[in-house]
């Protein structure tokens, strides 16, 4: 398996605290990982440091063959890397308008965007939303919005923070079930959780953050 992401030590300190001290971080190309430990341990701020919403002292990082400086964060991983907050924020527009924002930023064609976000609403399973506003749906529905979302950008690493948290067992099923098909096109996705379900999914590997670092765990 070849290494998509490569850090040499990652540092994160919260005033007198060293939140994260972890060495040899490594993201290996077309993998799923959870990573798991106590409220309060880092999972969130690993996770916002990887995709350049947090800083941290980093001594050396390789991204896709070339190295890179996180100060300021790399533009090359900013356009590969998309993050799912616990919590997805969702523009005051419809579903498929979401969904769309991303590339319009990006500034692909109008056919280009078409395509893309018809075929993300297919593969979430939310073409009944097409039109609904973000307002009526559901936690399961938003969440399934932000994957496709996210997903439409084509990113090669997919940080996904809590993301079956308080959902019920149906909506909790149709996102556990959307993480295999990710890998298989070759996305690299990590996922802050403890649900077991997702924890336990084939291949998937898990970290343990505990006392900063960062341990590989056996199931």
């Amino acid at each position: 398996m070849s290494a998509l992401l490569s850090i040499a030590r990652l540092r994160k300190r919260h005033g007198e605290r060293l939140l994260l001290d972890i060495a040899d971080f490594q993201l290996d190309a077309g993998c799923a990982y959870v990573l798991t430990g106590v409220n309060g341990v880092g999972k969130s701020s690993l996770l916002r440091i990887l995709c350049g919403l947090e800083a941290a002292d980093i001594d050396g990082a390789v991204f896709l063959g070339e190295p890179q400086s996180f100060t300021p964060f790399p533009s090359a991983m900013r356009r590969a890397i998309a993050y799912v907050h616990q919590h997805p924020v969702m523009f005051s527009t419809s579903v498929t308008a979401n969904i769309a924002y991303g590339l319009k930023a990006r500034g692909l064609g109008r056919g280009e965007i078409a395509a893309r976000v018809d075929e993300a609403i297919a593969w979430s399973g939310i073409g009944h939303l097409r039109e609904r506003h973000p307002t009526v749906l559901s936690g399961g529905e938003k969440q399934r919005v932000a994957l496709a979302r996210a997903r439409v950008l084509q990113p090669k690493i997919l940080l996904l923070d809590e993301p079956t948290a308080n959902l019920d067992g149906a909506a909790r099923e149709q996102v556990i079930a959307l993480i295999p098909t990710l890998t298989e096109a070759g996305c690299s996705v990590v996922m802050a959780c403890h649900d077991r379900d997702l924890i336990s999914q084939p291949g998937v590997r898990r970290w343990k953050l505990r006392d900063a670092a960062l341990e590989l765990r056996y199931l």
